[in-house]
């Protein structure tokens, strides 16, 4: 129930195009999160998939139906929006009931239906309260289970949580996700946010200037990403540019600018893109990949080691960020806080440092403009 499927969709608002030729499927009962920037497009095909904004070009279906041109109220999708619509003057049961009066279900049936949607969305014990006696979190559960009443084949997410505080987005974010596997329809979530984006989707698609960039699992995207865009937009990272300059059974050896004796970085060939000898490439390197130490690891062949010295020095709680210049470039390094040593002394502003990394924590990304 509730594959959705958009066949080189295009909107345009007058000389602008919010998307430009999106074809992707969305498969049945997955929880998949659209992300990007504003003004990227996704919030419009979201609308679009509604039936409140019709594409310049293109075709959308659920199920193999078309519904381009079909209007909201006849398909089978229901949004949940930032501001959860709420009816100020009925209580949180009546709320919930709207749908089913509308379609004149019995009274009997709808105390049913009701009773059961509050369990799910655990509003039961606050069914007789009105929506200004109840926090954001409570009002977020309460749209859903107003949405889902109607047994949608498809629920839309527009930032759901984007009004809540931190804590209360990540509890809200699990509640969602359990919610999901409850009732096991398709759930298609907006967000510009990479954490809520990763956390809750089993797939998503990452979209700049109306076109999709990359569609993956969160990890595979994180891990494997397949532009400078990706890499940057999902988490922090480095970027490395160079050329191939070796290649062997288990290794790749890349030319770079960094201005170390030697010159080279290495990476393992066996999980990368096929490259050639003069190929130019940029390499991605997560700062949590990156270990650093004032004193000189052994020299591996599976090992980059690089000098530098650190520029800055940001303590975030759960990791301290580094900022560690080697040569012309600034690195960025996290270092997690597992544990306290008391015999340790820690790393300090200008110092000179160690960075080294395993050949399999960089992921190559060609350099499209220059081959």
């Amino acid at each position: 129930m509730g594959e959705i499927r958009l066949e080189n969709v295009s909107k345009r608002f007058g000389n602008f195009k919010a998307v430009d030729n999106v074809s992707l499927t969305i498969n049945n009962g997955e929880l998949f999160s659209f992300l990007g920037p504003s003004g990227c497009g996704k919030t419009t095909i979201l609308r679009m998939i509604a039936g409140f904004e019709m594409p310049t070009k293109g075709r959308i279906y659920i199920e193999n139906q078309d519904i381009t041109e079909l209007p909201p109220y006849k398909r089978q999708v229901n949004t949940i929006f930032q501001n959860y619509s709420l009816f100020p003057h009925m209580s949180i049961f009546e709320n919930v009931a709207f749908g089913l009066r509308i379609k004149k279900v019995p009274e009997k049936e709808i105390k049913k239906q009701v009773h059961e949607m509050l369990d799910i969305v655990q509003m039961y014990d606050h069914k007789d309260k009105y929506p200004n006696a109840i926090s954001g979190g409570q009002k977020q559960r309460i749209a859903i289970g107003r949405a889902l009443i109607n047994k949608p084949k498809v629920l839309l997410l527009d930032e759901p949580v984007a009004a809540l505080d931190l804590k209360l987005r990540q509890r809200m974010i699990i509640e969602l996700m359990n919610i999901h596997d409850l009732v096991g329809i398709t759930f298609i979530y907006v967000t510009h946010d990479q954490s809520e984006a990763m956390s809750v989707s089993d797939r998503m698609t990452i979209m700049n200037k109306g076109q999709i960039i990359q569609t993956g699992q969160p990890d595979d995207i994180y891990e494997r990403p397949n532009s400078i865009f990706s890499a940057y937009f999902i988490g922090d990272t480095n970027l490395i540019a160079g050329k191939v300059v070796g290649i062997e059974d288990e290794f790749i050896e890349i030319e770079t600018d960094l201005q170390q004796e030697g010159n080279k970085v290495v990476l393992d060939s066996s999980c990368h893109l096929k490259v050639d000898i003069g190929t130019k490439i940029t390499l991605s390197l997560r700062p949590e990949k990156i270990a650093i130490s004032r004193k000189q690891p052994a020299i591996k062949s599976d090992f980059n080691i690089l000098k530098g010295k650190i520029e800055d020095i940001l303590y975030l709680g759960t990791h301290t960020q580094y900022i560690v210049k080697v040569g012309q470039h600034k690195f960025r390094v996290f270092n997690q806080h597992k544990r306290v040593y008391f015999d340790d002394v820690a790393l300090d502003w200008e110092e000179d440092v160690y960075l080294f990394w395993h050949d399999i924590d960089s992921f190559v990304i060609l350099d499209q403009e220059n081959n």
